[in-house]
């Protein structure tokens, strides 16, 4: 699967409608075929600061994103309501799913 984080800073004036922005890009990415996961974590120590993590699987489910109206439309957008261009990591690792953590089990 495609694994993707970024990290969105936004403008302190949109930072509490943030989600509220993002909410049709948001449900038209879950409902592609090929998206695994698409979630919005706001840091706790950075209150306009906002993490995608975003997961897709192989083959042509990233490319089908890239192309899609939903994302042409935000990423033309969203710069308007951003203080700095986004940071990203993406990498391809194995598996379709979270594994569970080694260091911790719960009965």
């Amino acid at each position: 699967m495609m694994l993707i984080n970024v990290v969105f800073d936004v403008k302190p004036e949109y930072a509490d409608s943030w989600l509220e922005i993002t909410r049709d890009f948001t449900e038209a990415t879950r409902a592609e075929p090929g998206n695994l996961w698409f979630d919005w974590y706001r840091s706790p120590d950075a209150p306009t600061t906002f993490m995608l993590c975003e997961a897709f699987r192989d083959g042509d489910a990233p490319a089908e994103h890239v192309g899609s109206s939903h994302f042409t439309e935000f990423t033309g957008s969203a710069a308007q309501y951003l203080q700095r261009t986004p940071r990203i990591i993406n990498t391809t690792v194995d598996g379709e799913q979270w594994g569970t953590m080694g260091e911790i089990t719960v009965d």
